[in-house]
């Protein structure tokens, strides 16, 4: 699962699964492009990278400003000459709160990070990935794909159900030309993101439900690590998935079974 002369995008590599995902293509070989919301964060994973003795870019873009992303590839084309992978990673889980609680700009704000910010990331991606042909990765979610229980969260779980179709449209239509295209949907994961999760009248909406022994099958509780899902993405952009494209992979534990 060498990535050795490769160059590898990753997209909200500044903390949780995108820091994680970072690191470890830059063990396996690849030169990473660390795209952060900020450069301060881009520069704090890039430090890691280097300390480990990886090569790193660096670099800080709103995934969802179409020329913030052209410039983060303009930057690739000058300084390294060359793209092999891209992970979309970046994304937030915005407002959670009943649908006639949700203001536009709180919708559009979600699925402009989420979704739109996806299709830029692969968009501007392609005139380099089409040179030589690569592999691209999405990061999608149990919530929307899998399972349809998380109160309030209907702007997060269209983003990610319509990161899946974009996934699989893509892998049609890239195949040919080179381009392997697929997704991972995490279930619960020990990040960050919740911190930055406004909740507002979530408490009564839906059916609860109980989970005795946890709802997690493979760990009860506990939930998932960064480093295990970024584990499945280095095999995703690997020679080792070279006939694996359209496909989407839960890294959840058996979570969307049974939740």
């Amino acid at each position: 699962m060498t990535l050795d002369g490769k160059v590898a995008l990753v997209t909200g590599a500044g903390s949780g699964i995108g820091r994680a995902t970072a690191v470890r293509l830059a063990q396996d070989g690849a030169t990473v492009v660390a795209v952060g919301h900020r450069q301060e964060s881009a520069d704090d994973v890039a430090a890691e990278v280097r300390a480990a003795g990886g090569r790193v870019l660096p670099l800080a873009a709103d995934v969802g400003d179409a020329e913030a992303v052209r410039e983060v590839y303009a930057r690739v084309e000058r300084e390294l000459g060359r793209l092999d992978v891209v992970v979309a990673n970046a994304g937030v889980n915005g407002v959670w709160a009943p649908l006639e609680q949700i203001e536009p700009d709180e919708w559009h704000a979600t699925l402009g990070t989420n979704l739109t910010g996806t299709f830029l990331t692969l968009r501007y991606a392609l005139p380099l990935l089409l040179r030589q042909g690569g592999a691209v990765v999405v990061v999608s979610s149990i919530n929307g794909t899998r399972t349809f229980t998380t109160p309030g969260a209907s702007a997060y779980a269209t983003s990610k159900a319509g990161q899946v179709a974009l996934a699989r449209m893509a892998a049609v239509e890239l195949g040919p030309r080179g381009v392997r295209v697929n997704a991972v949907c995490p279930g619960a994961i020990e990040t960050n993101i919740d911190e930055n999760t406004e909740q507002r009248d979530t408490d009564d909406l839906g059916l609860p439900a109980q989970y005795p022994q946890g709802q997690i099958p493979l760990t009860g509780e506990e939930p998932g690590s960064p480093q295990e899902v970024a584990d499945v993405i280095a095999f995703l952009v690997s020679d080792a998935a070279r006939h694996v494209t359209g496909t989407e992979v839960f890294v959840d534990g058996g979570q969307g079974l049974v939740a």
